[in-house]
């Protein structure tokens, strides 16, 4: 037994798994002066792709929109192959969604404010994100909905 085996947790790549911009009512759509409303959605997954070595990818989605017409649609999944070794089992979920998503979120960030300027907009700087807390959210509605409601269950 190797019971004073290091943890290891390294970066092994990263990289830009996907990325597409679309501006669908160009030309028309920079002449518009008003300003769009702009949605961001985040969303993370991991694969073990070897022994002791992951792929982490963050997909950020950016959607502005003025009424009903689009104006911009820009998507990045930003990657990353993580090699995790001799952490216990428990650590690592945690792990693979909090600490590889904070570490591709810079990239993440640039990528789609570098897309959005290219498309022909102001850049979009994407605020810092809790990767932790929206972690600990999704647990705690896993064990909710394992848990089940019991039958005299107080619906608030």
């Amino acid at each position: 037994m190797e019971q004073n085996a290091q943890p290891v947790f390294g970066i092994e790549k990263l990289y830009v798994k996907d990325l597409s911009v679309e501006v669908p009512n160009a030309p028309e759509i920079f002449l518009e002066r008003e300003q769009p409303q702009v949605e961001i959605q985040l969303n993370t997954g991991g694969r073990a792709v070897g022994e002791a070595v992951y792929e982490v990818v963050l997909t950020v989605t950016v959607t502005a929109k003025m009424a009903e017409k689009t104006v911009f649609l820009v998507e990045v999944s930003q990657a990353g192959i993580f090699r995790i070794q001799n952490v216990p089992e428990e650590q690592l979920e945690p792990l693979i969604a909090v600490a590889c998503p904070n570490i591709l979120f810079p990239y993440a960030r640039e990528a789609v404010s570098d897309a959005v300027s290219r498309a022909g907009f102001q850049p979009i700087v994407l605020q810092p994100v809790n990767f932790e807390g929206m972690y600990m959210q999704r647990l705690q509605q896993q064990q909710e909905e394992q848990a089940g409601a019991p039958a005299d269950a107080s619906i608030q």
